[in-house]
């Protein structure tokens, strides 16, 4: 503390930024369950919670479950494979199979639905063939449905699951698996037995983002007509107008949330790594040959070419076949608009979490690194809401602090300005910082845990303040992280759809939401360009990550 009892500046400006990145979450459940939310008013969830609620939240349960299965059925032999053995393609497949990641679930689907509907290529083809004249005559998978939603949300997030799940195999002592080869085990039997054991937490760990990406999953879910809490939450908002049914269901999407960071801590209470392999590049457990080999590649190829490469090809089609429509002056307004708004973020919250992280750095006893570290943990609780739920949360004290200001205006001025915060692009912006600042807190983090002390405590000794320290010192030796943070932030704010669909103002769209109009519309076509664009611009984070892991 400074001065006795009085708080240093920088950490009333640390904890400031902390409540306030943290109020969505505090006013979310204050609308659910505040005495105003218990009042008589509150008869639409009660109505949901009779007729439809119960099947809102087992298909949400359903979808996660199959999301999850699907993901370790795509990721999981992947993973084993590109950690483990050495066969054709497998030093450029090991960064390959990351590009999923760069493709939004809700283009995907549009992509498969337009191929295996009734009326698309696939169907049309085999009737064709076959001289069927109608669906009686013959069965085929419905790809509308809670299955083909779970596939096509599988199909690109396994990716997580792989990164995880190889990071862990190969930080495993390759000597306790030669060991078991010894004894007699076979491969298969080596795997189930030492290396599955080894990295059931890491699989904990994956599926529990998996599962929180699930939930925080709009687009595909509304397009696929498959009732879930966030199509809920959507619906109790614009179709019912009701705001504190809408809080009370995106608490029970927290609730879920919580469950799901409380499962991936307890999975990894205990986790420990004591022995590292050296020269896993060098030295493969397993060197395949022959039919195994070509399994092995064919198996990797076969879910990178329908997670991304089909897709990718898809658009690139219609992006060709209709130039003459997607390229217009719309796509280079909302393009420039996406892009304002996401650098305008990725500097605000590069910003707040270098002073979040600095005053939690300037701590001297455990009292003060746990009071200085709470801001942070404020400051990246966004991260778990998702958006539709996000986009409630910032509605609530953002629409309450514009009715006070307008009060206050009338009385002393007689002007009123209106929504100028719930109703402009603040909100967004607010949105976007309060649900990505925990990615720009955690590169940065990581950054500042490789700076050492002692050069705090001489630049302190030189005479340099809090404000000089940072910018002389700290800054120069951060510029990779705060680099990598910016670009994650800026990636995830291009990408970001149901809080800018929720919270945009009249006649505003950014790239996502112009892209998905045009998917509900069944004309992604006119906006491939856009999509396109969604798609490289978010391959660029992989790209960077992928060389500094090759660096390391």
């Amino acid at each position: 503390m400074h001065k006795g009892w009085l708080p240093r500046p920088w950490t009333v400006l640390a904890w400031f930024i902390g409540i306030t990145l943290l109020l969505p979450v505090l006013a979310l459940f204050f609308e659910a369950f505040s005495p105003q939310a218990m009042s008589p008013g509150t008869e639409v969830f009660s109505h949901l919670w009779d007729t439809v609620l119960i099947d809102y939240i087992s298909n949400t349960l359903l979808l996660v479950f199959w999301v999850a299965l699907l993901s370790v059925v795509f990721g999981l032999p992947v993973a084993w494979l590109i950690a483990m053995c050495q066969f054709p393609g497998r030093k450029w497949l090991q960064w390959a199979m990351m590009l999923p990641l760069a493709m939004p679930s809700y283009i995907i689907a549009y992509v498969y639905t337009d191929l295996f509907d009734y009326a698309g290529l696939i169907q049309t083809t085999l009737r064709g063939w076959f001289g069927w004249q109608s669906p009686a005559d013959y069965a085929f998978f419905e790809i509308r449905s809670l299955g083909g939603a779970a596939t096509m949300l599988a199909l690109v997030l396994f990716p997580y699951l792989y990164l995880i799940v190889r990071t862990s195999l190969a930080e495993q002592s390759y000597q306790l698996i030669q060991a078991s080869r010894v004894m007699g085990c076979k491969p298969w039997e080596s795997f189930f037995r030492v290396s599955l054991p080894m990295i059931r937490g890491a699989i904990v760990v994956a599926l529990a983002l998996i599962g929180m990406e699930t939930l925080a999953d709009f687009a595909t879910v509304h397009y696929f007509a498959v009732n879930t809490l966030t199509t809920a939450v959507y619906d109790t908002w614009l179709g019912y107008n009701s705001l504190t049914a809408a809080a009370k269901i995106s608490v029970m999407m927290l609730v879920l949330v919580f469950l799901f960071i409380g499962l991936e801590r307890y999975s990894r209470r205990q986790q420990a790594v004591y022995e590292r392999q050296s020269k896993q590049d060098s030295d493969f457990l397993y060197r395949l040959t022959g039919i195994k080999a070509v399994l092995a590649t064919l198996w990797c190829l076969t879910i990178l070419f329908f997670a991304f490469v089909l897709p990718l090809l898809v658009l690139i089609g219609y992006a060709i076949d209709n130039v003459d429509v997607a390229w217009n002056s719309e796509f280079f307004r909302f393009a420039g608009v996406s892009f304002s708004i996401a650098a305008t973020v990725a500097v605000i919250t590069v910003s707040i979490s270098l002073v979040i992280l600095s005053n939690q750095r300037d701590s001297n006893t455990h009292e003060q690194k746990w009071f200085n570290r709470l801001p942070s943990v404020f400051a990246s609780t966004g991260y778990a809401l998702p958006g539709t739920v996000l986009a409630i949360g910032v509605l609530i004290p953002l629409t309450t602090l514009d009715f006070a200001l307008n009060d206050v205006l009338d009385k002393w001025m007689q002007w009123q300005p209106g929504l100028i915060l719930s109703g402009s692009v603040f909100a967004i912006i607010f949105a976007y910082v309060v649900r990505f600042n925990a990615v720009a807190v955690g590169a940065i983090e990581s950054s500042y845990s490789k700076i050492s002390p002692s050069i705090d405590m001489v630049s302190k000794t030189l005479g340099l303040g809090r404000l000089k320290l940072m910018w002389l010192v700290h800054l120069p030796l951060l510029k990779k992280g705060c680099l990598t943070a910016a670009l994650l932030v800026f990636i995830e704010s291009m990408k970001e759809l149901p809080a800018a669909l929720l919270l945009r103002p009249f006649d505003f769209e950014t790239l996502a939401t112009y892209v998905y109009q045009y998917v509900s519309d069944e004309q992604l076509e006119n906006a491939s360009i856009a999509a396109l664009t969604i798609v490289v611009v978010g391959l660029v984070p992989l790209i960077f990550i992928n060389r500094l892991s090759v660096k390391r």
